[in-house]
């Protein structure tokens, strides 16, 4: 194995011998076989170890039996105490995700503390097989069936290659030692029902079949790097990225693909959406449709869907297109064709409909907003005019105003801007109400 494991290191890791970096020791077989392979090279690197205090004294029998194999090899050593179970009932976690979570956030603290390039796991082949199946019986796309990948931003996995047959054998040959942790043979976790029960069987019909399922990745790997072509050369036709941050996916070619929903998945999953099928029917929604994330929304605008982030209340905005009669959120404005003006109030104006440009913005007001206010000359800033009608810190915060690219029609509620009045030449009068 070692020859094979050096071949693997300069062959997919030629960087580590010019590197500083750090393997995440836990005591267990895998982890130790990876420490001692790595002692064959000159290469500069340390141990990182995880207290998560799930199992007493057995726990820490690990880190004392780590401790003292650090100290005889003259390894630094650095160990991390977490209280795991707590922390993953204040987060509504499993213990095995707040573990996680737990393991790698601190994994890249240590690594900018002591300025190393990377932490490498013992994960390997019957792990990247363990995790397929979990994957695949709980539904994935994809992405969930490619792998544990060999390396992910600063996190390299060089067992990922060797069984763990070949560990064990590699353990036994060279007479090494190392904790069994007693977690691993319970059926609680469903890792562990799937390597003591549904793995050994598929190693039974099929004594390869560890092989042939490494060859069945690098053959879905070759499908999700077409997809990504594919996605990549798709979202160049179909979205413009606009200077705000946001998205406009053009609805028009987007319904042109095949499969266009597999297109918007691909780009919005990594927004933290969930609710696919709302997703999906956004398409042929009418305008003003939203569906939210945690901290995104898609918007259904005429012919586009519009990809933005969530933004503080007095950033949020929303768009009524020319067709919409009524919206209810935020504030409830109907919207109605008239052919006479009759008495308008702070609740109700009328304005020349073709002075004015759909979709119409509504949002909060902004420092530095200004308008023409009706029935008076010249500009006047927002700020100043809240000052003159001696409004409160509660009425400026809950203040909305309608804009028209950009130029406000009426601060609602309180005045309309003199620029959309209707006068003699007006053809198409609009009324919105307040209500």
């Amino acid at each position: 194995m070692l020859e094979k494991f050096t071949q693997h290191i300069q062959t997919h890791f030629p960087f580590l011998a010019k590197c500083r970096f750090y393997i995440a020791v836990s005591g267990g077989i895998d982890s130790m076989v990876l420490v001692h392979l790595f002692q064959h090279f000159r290469y500069e690197f340390g141990l990182l170890h995880c207290n998560f205090k799930l199992r007493g004294d057995e726990s820490d029998a690990d880190m004392r039996f780590i401790h003292d194999y650090a100290e005889a090899n003259n390894l630094n050593l650095r160990i991390g105490f977490f209280e795991t179970a707590e922390i993953a009932k204040q987060n509504k976690l499993s213990i095995q995700e707040a573990a996680r979570l737990l393991r790698y956030d601190w994994f890249y603290e240590q690594m900018e503390e002591m300025n190393a390039d990377f932490v490498a796991t013992a994960h390997h082949q019957d792990d990247n097989l363990e995790t397929f199946l979990i994957n695949l019986s709980r539904g994935t796309g994809l992405d969930g069936l490619t792998g544990i990948p060999a390396i992910n931003d600063k996190i390299i996995r060089p067992l990922l290659p060797f069984s763990r047959e070949e560990i064990a054998q590699y353990a036994l040959d060279n007479h090494l030692k190392w904790r069994e942790d007693s977690s691993n043979e319970s059926d609680k976790y469903v890792r562990n029902k799937i390597r003591h029960h549904l793995v050994p069987i598929l190693k039974e019909l099929n004594q390869s079949f560890l092989e042939s399922f490494q060859k069945t990745q690098e053959h879905l790997k070759e499908v999700q790097s077409l997809a990504n072509d594919a996605e990549y050369i798709m979202y160049q036709e179909v979205a413009t990225e606009k200077e705000d941050g946001s998205v406009h996916f053009n609805l028009d070619k987007l319904l042109q693909l095949p499969n266009y929903k597999g297109y918007l998945y691909q780009w919005l999953k990594q927004f933290g959406f969930t609710a696919w099928n709302d997703i999906y029917d956004l398409v042929t929604a009418q305008t003003g449709k939203q569906v939210f994330s945690d901290e995104f929304v898609v918007l259904k605008n005429r012919n586009f869907l519009i990809l933005f982030r969530k933004t503080t209340a007095n950033d949020a905005f929303f768009l009524i297109d020319k067709e919409v009669n009524q919206v209810n959120i935020p504030l409830k404005l109907s919207f109605c064709n008239v052919s006479d003006i009759s008495i308008s109030d702070s609740n109700c104006i009328f304005v020349d409909e073709d002075l004015i440009e759909f979709p119409l913005t509504l949002r909060k007001w902004n420092e530095g907003d200004a308008f023409y206010p009706f029935g008076m000359k010249g500009k006047k800033k927002l700020s100043k005019f809240f000052k003159d009608e001696k409004m409160s810190l509660i009425d400026k915060s809950n203040c909305w105003i309608l804009c028209s690219n950009e130029e406000i029609i009426w601060v609602i509620g309180h005045r309309a801007d003199n620029r959309f009045k209707v006068n003699t030449n007006t053809t198409k009068i609009l009324k919105i109400t307040l209500h």
